[in-house]
């Protein structure tokens, strides 16, 4: 299967989750609203997620394919089934470890100590509350990635694409016909419940696929394995790696949790959202499909298909992270009024959120960078070099955020948490910089011909959809005045405009789209 047609089934199948992520943040924005309980939610789902981030679906994952594409190669069906039997076990324990100890120690954590930041007892109750329920989903859905890598490597990426739709009806199911059955003021406990419930679905959903690989094998304990020792060897740098990361976001959970206004967490995560949705359908959609082709190729010792495969990935990831970025910018107000201005989400939510969003949209393409370069030193197993680049991120991130919040709060501006936003989007720009650079550097990337022609149709394509976006689409306040059919109507009609007129532009200057089967038949 080539890359373009792998990425085009595991974006279509993003782009199917992703729309009922926001259908899932209409309702969330719609029943609770911005405030001190849906906070409180964002915080009892964020601390699961970033253990599973820290420990399986961002080390494992990094470590687990490269590794796993080296036993297909070289040692054949039985080993690879050896190999995922005593991985998924020794996963399966660690994990399961790690659940308990959260259990235990996380909601002690903040009924403790967290009077001494907040004032908010019920928000704090909450959160404590809805964690004990929402830690199980790190065993859940870190084990969902273990089965995805390897549905991944042996090119099956519609599987894992389509998974993540199952939180979103789980969480849309649970706001509708469960909150209403909680006590007044404890109707976010629901969400709660979605988040076990979703990741016992999700695991669940993988197995008839892997049984039909013939892969699905009863968990054993494995720790001295060759391949096991081999994954928690790679593992080591990749786990300080993802800590780096999940630091910097927990330090932005923490600063909009316990110094800002009430609403800000949830402010920051609707504007985040609308970021993620063009990188989880083309970034994250690119990075997971050249990964197994990456390993692969640097297993049978082919630096130049290896080059070619990151060049394509980097051209795509400009082709269409750069408008999605532009489109993010001059839509933000109405996509955030059109998504969630209804109900409890006010027009002051709107306005707070595009502050963040404008912030988070500048980023948008180096956020992708990101997620397309990182392939290019695991697959090759080096998990060290990422780290380095990393920590150097963070601490800038670190740095930032004190830098921009502090004066922010001192000074009485509105809107506080954008600082958080702009902080994370210079960080990640020297993150995916310092990434190219080194990659160059190390002589793994050559650039291929053809860039400059490209760079040239790409931008002029974009001052074409950039004017007429700009000086086209209605002032805010009018939106505010129209009914959601209209908005919607305005908000696709716009967005269509927008794509159609970067595309004819491209086709105007000469690109053709199979200029780049070079590229894609190269995985």
């Amino acid at each position: 299967m080539g890359l373009l047609r792998s990425a085009s089934i595991f974006s279509g199948l993003t782009l199917v989750s992703r729309v009922f992520g926001l259908i899932r943040d209409q309702i969330l924005a719609i029943v609770f609203g911005p405030g001190a309980g849906l906070d409180a939610f964002w915080v009892a789902f964020k601390i699961p997620n970033f253990m599973r981030r820290l420990f399986a679906e961002g080390a494992f994952s990094q470590a687990f394919v490269p590794v796993l594409g080296e036993y297909k190669v070289q040692q054949g069906d039985d080993a690879v089934r050896e190999l995922i039997s005593r991985v998924s076990g020794s996963l399966a324990l660690v994990l399961l470890g790690i659940t308990i100890i959260g259990i235990l120690v996380f909601p002690w954590l903040i009924l403790e100590y967290g009077p001494m930041a907040i004032e908010n007892q019920q928000k704090l109750v909450l959160t404590a509350d809805m964690m004990v329920l929402t830690l199980p989903y790190i065993l859940f859905i870190s084990l969902t990635a273990l089965a995805g890598g390897v549905l991944n490597t042996y090119k099956r990426f519609a599987v894992p694409a389509f998974t993540p739709v199952f939180l979103n009806l789980c969480l849309i199911g649970v706001s509708l016909w469960l909150a209403p059955m909680f006590p007044e003021g404890f109707e976010v406990m629901a969400l709660a419940w979605g988040v076990f419930l979703a990741g016992v679905v999700q695991l669940l959903f993988q197995f008839p696929f892997l049984a039909k690989l013939r892969l699905l094998r009863w968990p054993k304990y494995g720790f001295s394995h060759p391949g096991v020792k081999q994954i928690i060897r790679l593992m080591l740098p990749a786990i300080v790696g993802s800590a780096v990361v999940q630091i910097n976001l927990m330090l932005d959970l923490i600063i909009a949790y316990t110094l800002l206004p009430d609403g800000s967490v949830s402010w920051l995560t609707f504007s985040d959202r609308l970021v993620e949705f063009p990188l989880g359908v083309f970034g994250i959609a690119i990075a997971t499909v050249i990964l197994p082709s990456l390993s692969q190729h640097h297993a049978k010792t082919d630096p130049d298909k290896f080059s070619r495969v990151m060049d394509w990935g980097i051209r795509w990831s400009l082709l269409i992270g750069l408008p999605s970025m532009v489109g993010l910018l001059l839509l933000a107000g109405p996509l955030l009024t059109t998504l969630f201005n209804y109900g409890a989400f006010k027009q002051h939510d709107v306005l707070m959120s595009q502050m963040s969003l404008f912030a988070y949209a500048a980023g948008l393409l180096a956020f992708i960078w990101v997620k397309v370069l990182t392939p290019g030193f695991y697959s090759r197993q080096d998990t060290k070099t990422p780290v380095r680049i990393a920590v150097w991120a963070m601490l800038t991130n670190l740095a930032l955020n004190l830098g921009f919040v502090l004066p922010w709060i001192h000074y009485g501006l509105p809107g506080p948490h954008t600082g958080l936003a702009i902080a994370t989007t210079i960080a990640a720009f020297l993150n995916a910089g310092l990434l190219f650079l080194t990659l160059k550097r190390q002589g793994v990337y050559k650039i291929e011909a053809g860039w400059i022609r490209l760079l040239i149709q790409i931008f002029a394509a974009l001052s074409l959809m950039f004017a007429l976006l700009f000086f086209g689409v209605p002032e805010l306040t009018i939106w505010f005045d129209w009914p959601f059919w209209q908005r919607a109507l305005m908000l696709g009609l716009w967005v269509s405009v927008g794509a159609g007129c970067y595309f004819v532009g491209l086709y105007l200057c000469g690109f053709r789209f199979r200029a780049f089967r070079a590229g894609m038949t190269a995985g």
